[in-house]
């Protein structure tokens, strides 16, 4: 069973101006609510694969309410852990080419609702995966996807991890399964520049040797991906077309390459996949479907390094 982790879930508020006026009243031409946060996505891109999975993290209040419905109505399996405070709401303003975003501030997560949680994943075994994914909100420790994949890795189970910053520095120290880091958090965590294919290839040798992480994929955007692990080093080209909403791209690349190392347990292919369903969709207005994504794979070619 795959489940997907979403500790700092939110509800995102999307809203499509003509022509943001900062310190004027501004009116919206189109907008709209959905569940967010990274495991929720890659759960949801899952589901559009028509792969099951079970959203775990926290939830509360009235926005809590709408993303458990959200999930439901989409027929996703959901498990959450119900907190005292409302949900934190993200919005997104669109407006020409340009995105801007406020980020709410997250709800306090308990000692209590914590444990919680922890415990819906101590029972899980080797023929599970977990994707943990996104940012921590500030009431947990900094070392809490670290602790996460220490847990997995004795059980046998799958860790996924998709984090950035500290999080991430920490994360990696106890070998999670697949990182998929773009060319920038890969610098941060160094704290090195990356301006070649060699800089990422360095740097993702070092993440899959020193910290066995068994699969390391550097996303780059419309110049595809470099992975680096058991298949060997790989450049993926990206498919060519105009990008139009980056949100989510790189949780459906996470959902490609789980879909497909599930359906073939071949890397080569999982990272073809994964590549293909973040373009599909940065093409889209909305998270990629399964046909988007198929139509788009024929234009990932594989160069071994």
């Amino acid at each position: 069973m795959i489940y997907t982790v979403t500790l700092n879930p939110a509800v995102d508020y999307v809203v499509q101006l003509d022509n943001f006026k900062p310190g004027q009243i501004n009116r919206s031409n189109f907008d709209y609510k959905e569940a967010g946060g990274k495991g929720i996505n890659v759960s949801r891109v899952l589901n559009r694969f028509n792969t099951s999975s079970t959203a775990l993290g926290f939830i509360g209040g009235f926005t809590g309410t709408f993303i458990a419905d959200y999930l439901s109505e989409a027929n996703i399996s959901h498990d959450f852990i119900q907190l005292e405070e409302d949900t934190r709401i993200n919005v997104k303003l669109k407006s020409g080419n340009e995105e801007s975003e406020v980020n709410g501030r997250s709800p306090e997560i308990t000692d209590n609702a914590y444990s919680q949680f922890s415990a819906k994943l101590k029972g899980l075994s080797s023929e599970d995966i977990v994707v943990l994914a996104g940012s921590l909100p500030s009431s947990l420790p900094k070392d809490t996807y670290r602790s996460l994949v220490d847990m997995l890795n004795a059980q046998g189970v799958t860790a996924i991890l998709d984090t950035s910053g500290e999080a991430l520095a920490e994360a990696i120290k106890a070998g999670p399964a697949f990182i998929k880091p773009n060319n920038f958090e890969l610098a941060e965590l160094f704290g090195e520049e990356v301006k070649t294919d060699q800089d990422i290839i360095r740097l993702a040798k070092r993440l899959h040797e020193e910290n066995n992480v068994d699969h390391v994929l550097v996303s780059m955007a419309k110049e595809g991906a470099i992975y680096v692990g058991e298949a060997g080093v790989l450049k993926l080209s990206a498919p060519k077309g105009k990008a139009i909403h980056s949100v989510g791209a790189g949780d459906s690349a996470v959902a490609g390459f789980i879909y497909k190392w599930q359906e073939t347990k071949n890397a080569e292919e999982a990272a073809k996949y994964a590549v293909a369903s973040g373009s599909a969709t940065a093409f889209s207005k909305t998270l990629c479907t399964k046909e988007e994504v198929e139509n788009l794979l024929k234009e990932v070619h594989v160069t071994k390094i």
